[in-house]
């Protein structure tokens, strides 16, 4: 590819984006060829931003956000946190610059000394998700692909900036990995909702979540572990699954969380009708109390943000032809 070619809407339209796959307009091979040197050193001019637009076009807002983190200063980090979040997740949709940015995000929430680390961890697993809006379906609440090519706004796949974000998060597990063991539980949390995107490294990734659920002690973080193994299980083909979370949500010594987490994790691995078991499960299980502590869970908060995700997402997926009057009306 020629130095100064640049991605062309009229060429993927006339040839397909496969055009440019493989070569220096394919986020994922820029992302999969970035050199170990440039990710732990932050060495962001040798990354080439300018291929790549965020949701406002080129410039250097997406490198000087990333620099911006590194800051002994809570309010410059605020700043750029915020500026990151609109330009490359804005709206939920992931760009290219995004998928470029991942590998650095990773680094700076990984500081212990850091500021704004939630933030910056989560900012990394949405990333690495299609769009989802509310989706507590049984088809979307865990789900990491998208079926259907979507394009953003300068007309580049959006599925190839996902699929680089999520290529990022596997080639940099090790960071997500250690982060479940941070005593901050908010942010081992958000390290499980990152480690569910993971395109790779899936067995060594899903044997350390179930290492970590047998001694996490943290409610919230104990159902994120559970959604993190089943959202890797459902996106892998990993049938074992199936049967684990029916244990678990069938287990009346089981914390409520606990069985509720394993209670949405099983409808979303099988076709099959959900039982009436379950849903006894569920009534007994989602109470006023398990709503609340739910609500720190980043699945739930991707259904609602002002609480009530695990309403919702009992509702959508237990009475599919609610959705329409949950998605209406947030208080339904």
């Amino acid at each position: 590819m020629a130095a100064e070619e640049v991605y062309s809407v009229e060429r993927v339209m006339e040839h397909g984006p496969e055009i440019y796959a493989g070569t220096g307009l394919d986020v994922r091979a820029v992302v999969a060829r970035m050199p170990h040197e440039v990710k732990e050193h932050f060495l962001l001019d040798r990354v080439p931003w300018h291929r790549f637009p965020h949701a406002y076009g080129t410039d250097d807002s997406v490198p000087l956000g990333l620099a911006a983190l590194r800051s002994d200063d809570a309010a410059p980090v605020d700043r750029a946190l915020g500026s990151l979040w609109s330009t490359v997740c804005h709206q939920g949709a992931t760009s290219p610059s995004g998928a470029l940015a991942v590998p650095f995000l990773l680094r700076a929430a990984a500081d212990p000394s850091a500021h704004g680390r939630a933030g910056t961890l989560e900012l990394v697993a949405e990333l690495a998700r299609p769009e989802h809006f509310g989706d507590g379906t049984r088809a979307g609440l865990l789900r990491s692909t998208e079926g259907r090519m979507l394009w953003d706004n300068n007309g580049y796949l959006v599925n190839w900036s996902v699929e680089a974000a999520q290529d990022a998060v596997a080639a940099d597990a090790d960071i997500l990995l250690a982060l479940l063991d941070d005593p901050v539980p908010g942010i081992r949390g958000l390290a499980c909702y990152a480690l569910a995107t993971a395109s790779g490294a899936v067995g060594r990734i899903s044997a350390a979540l179930h290492d970590r659920f047998r001694a996490e002690k943290e409610p919230a973080v104990r159902a994120s572990l559970v959604l993190a193994i089943g959202q890797l299980a459902r996106e892998h083909s990993d049938g074992r699954a199936v049967a684990w979370a029916r244990a678990l949500w069938s287990d009346p010594e089981r914390p409520a969380e606990v069985r509720v987490g394993a209670a949405l994790v099983w409808p979303c691995l099988v076709d099959d009708r959900v039982p009436e078991e379950l849903r006894a499960v569920l009534d007994d299980t989602v109470t006023d109390d398990t709503v609340r502590l739910m609500a720190a869970v980043p699945w739930m908060r991707a259904v609602d943000e002002h609480g009530a995700g695990l309403t919702r997402c009992v509702a959508q997926m237990l009475r599919p032809d609610a959705r329409a009057a949950v998605d209406s009306d947030p208080f339904a």
